[in-house]
């Protein structure tokens, strides 16, 4: 008889999951998506059922990796909230399973994964990507996947300066406050990115928040809200003169606003990129557009996993 499934609370992810140890397993889960061998990845666009009551979604990503011997999928919620509103945009679950008895072995919070592996993604992107000696980072959006963006950043790169931008001076001074300063808070989207180098794109925006004509020629932009059809963070005018990568092509078409709604083509996968298929246009104007996939929720899944039960067994 299985096991009765693990329950491993927010805390508890919080307390074991390390950006050293999940960029590299993300860097090696989008090479194997990209090379679409079933052997190593299994993985269906994302379900989305519409809340409409609540002006939300709740999107279905399971994947299997068959030579891994991964089995999850995630639950997730995601909201286009009222300005002030003091709910949730985002609540997620992550379910890992038993590939061959099919039974539960982990229900774990999800939260944390998301905002953890999205951030690493991008900062994989810009790895890739963003131009070498890279001095100005600034980040449009001051919510969860904003600290969890400036986090792994500021771990991997050495930027000279960070800025920051949000609708409300309440939330920029919030978030100047929570990273303990060093982050310069500014009055404007344009003011803020004006002359970065990277730029990141966390926002709820449903309309286009970042301007094409603000953006230097070479900087790197990872495009990480706007992930419905009809939502857009970036104008054609950034879309259409940029490279753009994606984390899914698949995704991408069906689910991005900003790719979709601009007619911009994607140009390659980070996976296609790292597979060395495709080349890195670094001296290119880039924007990465992120969706998520459940194989990076796989991968990070199975690493809380065997993190914590480590850390349950140990002596």
């Amino acid at each position: 008889m299985a096991e009765p499934p693990v329950i491993i609370w927010r805390q508890e992810v919080e307390s074991v999951l390390r950006y050293r140890d999940l960029v590299p397993r993300l860097e090696d889960a989008l090479g194997k998506f990209s090379r679409r061998d079933s052997a190593e990845v299994v993985q269906p666009v994302r379900t989305a059922v519409p809340l409409q009551k609540h002006r939300g979604f709740m999107g279905l990503m399971p994947t299997y990796m068959e030579n891994d011997g991964v089995l999850s999928t995630k639950f997730v919620c995601f909201y286009e909230r009222e300005k002030g509103s003091t709910l949730p945009a985002v609540q997620a679950t992550v379910v890992l399973l038993d590939s061959e008895r099919g039974n539960i072995k982990a229900v774990m919070d999800g939260e944390v994964i998301t905002a953890m592996r999205t951030a690493a993604v991008s900062a994989i992107s810009a790895k890739l990507l963003m131009a070498s000696g890279a001095e100005v980072l600034a980040i449009l959006g001051t919510g969860t996947q904003a600290l969890s963006h400036y986090t792994v950043f500021t771990e991997m790169f050495s930027f000279k300066e960070v800025r920051v931008w949000s609708r409300t001076k309440e939330n920029v001074e919030r978030f100047v406050r929570s990273v303990g300063g060093g982050v310069r808070g500014c009055g404007s989207a344009e003011e803020a990115v004006r002359g970065a180098d990277v730029i990141v794109t966390v926002t709820g925006s449903t309309e286009p928040v970042l301007h094409g004509q603000w953006v230097k020629a070479g900087a790197h932009v990872a495009a990480v809200g706007a992930c419905r059809p009809d939502w857009r963070e970036l104008d054609d005018v950034l879309m259409k003169s940029a490279v753009v990568y994606t984390d899914s092509r698949e995704g991408a078409l069906s689910e991005s606003g900003d790719v979709i709604l601009s007619g911009a083509q994607v140009f390659a996968e980070l996976g296609d990129v790292i597979n060395g298929t495709k080349p890195a246009e670094r001296e290119k104007t880039t924007v990465f557009k992120s969706l998520g996939m459940g194989v990076e929720d796989a991968v990070s899944a199975q690493l809380v996993f065997d993190q914590w039960t480590a850390k349950e067994t140990k002596p």
